[in-house]
C-alpha cells in the first residue's frame, strides 16, 4: 500500500457487512475506517477526512441521511468534516422515493442491499476520479488581482508572472478554490501532501511562508496564518464594508470566479 492511497469510510452496523466491505477494500490497496454509528461516521468524517464514504441508512443510533445532511450542512466551525467528501448510500431499501431522498440529502451515489462487490469497487473508482478532477482539473481562479491558472499551472499578480514550485501551487490552488474558507493545516496535509496525520512537520508552514512572501511583494496579504486552526487565501471582507465588493490591492479581497471560467 502506498502513502497515497485512497482512505475509505465504512459507516455500517452490520458486522459481517462491514467486515466483508474492509477485508475486500484493503485487499484493492485502500486504507480503511470503519464507523458502527452515526455518531463514530460523523467523528471520523471530522477528523481523519476519508476520501470517500460509504453510509448505511439503517445505523443503529441515526439514520444514515442525517449524516449526510450534516456534512453537507458543515461550515468549518461547527463541523469540520468535508462538505464536498463523496459519500456513497447503502440501503435495502431502493424504491424510486427513497432514492430522491438519499440524493435530497447529498448522496453522490446510491446501490441496493445486496451488492455486488466488483460493482460497488467500480462506483468508488468513478468517485475518486471526479473528486480529482475536481482538485486538480483545469480552470482559472480569480481572487482580486490574483489569477490561479490550474490548466498552465500559472500564478499571476496584476499581469505579473509569479514563480512558484509544484507544491506552492497546489497549495495555493486549494486555498483560492474558497479564499476566505480557514483549511485546518490536517485539511491542507491531506489535500496537497497526501499525508495522513498531521505529525511534527513543518512543511505546511515552510511553504506557506515562501508563498506569502513572493504574493506579498507589492504588500498585497494573501496567505493568512490562523493561529492555532490553519490557513486562509484572504480576510474575509466585513459586513457592511462599502469596499466589500471591490477589490482591495493591499489586502488582496474579492474573490470571483471570471465570467465562463471554472471556479
Amino acid at each position: 500500500m502506498t502513502d497515497d492511497a485512497a482512505t475509505i469510510l465504512i459507516a455500517e452496523d452490520d458486522d459481517a457487512t462491514r467486515a466483508f466491505l474492509a477485508d475486500n477494500l484493503i485487499a484493492d490497496g485502500y486504507d480503511v475506517i470503519v464507523a458502527d454509528c452515526a455518531a463514530d461516521a460523523l467523528r471520523l468524517l471530522e477528523t481523519k477526512f476519508p476520501d470517500v464514504g460509504i453510509v448505511d441508512i439503517g445505523l443503529p443510533d441515526a439514520s444514515g441521511l442525517e449524516i449526510l445532511r450534516r456534512v453537507r450542512e458543515a461550515d468549518g466551525l461547527a463541523s469540520r468534516a468535508n462538505p464536498a467528501v463523496p459519500l456513497l448510500v447503502l440501503s435495502g431499501r431502493a424504491s424510486e422515493l427513497d432514492r430522491v431522498r438519499a440524493f435530497e440529502a447529498g448522496a453522490d451515489d446510491m446501490l441496493a442491499k445486496p451488492f455486488s462487490y466488483p460493482e460497488l469497487r467500480l462506483r468508488i473508482a468513478a468517485l475518486l476520479r471526479r473528486l480529482e478532477v475536481g482538485r486538480h482539473g483545469a480552470g482559472r481562479l480569480r481572487v482580486g488581482d490574483l489569477q490561479v491558472d490550474s490548466s498552465s499551472r500559472e500564478v499571476v499578480l496584476r499581469g505579473r508572472r509569479i514563480e512558484v514550485s509544484q507544491k506552492e501551487f497546489s497549495l495555493l490552488r486549494v486555498l483560492a478554490s474558497q479564499p476566505t474558507k480557514v483549511w485546518t493545516k490536517e485539511e491542507l496535509l491531506r489535500s496537497v501532501w497526501h499525508f495522513k496525520s498531521l505529525g511534527a512537520t513543518r512543511t505546511l508552514d515552510s511553504h506557506a511562508c515562501r508563498l506569502r512572501q513572493k504574493l506579498g511583494v507589492d504588500g498585497d496579504r494573501f496567505v493568512v496564518n490562523v493561529w492555532g486552526v490553519g490557513y486562509r487565501l484572504v480576510d474575509p471582507a466585513p459586513a457592511g464594508d462599502p469596499l466589500r465588493d471591490v477589490p482591495d490591492r493591499r489586502r488582496g479581497r474579492f474573490a470571483v470566479a471570471e465570467p465562463g471560467l471554472v471556479a
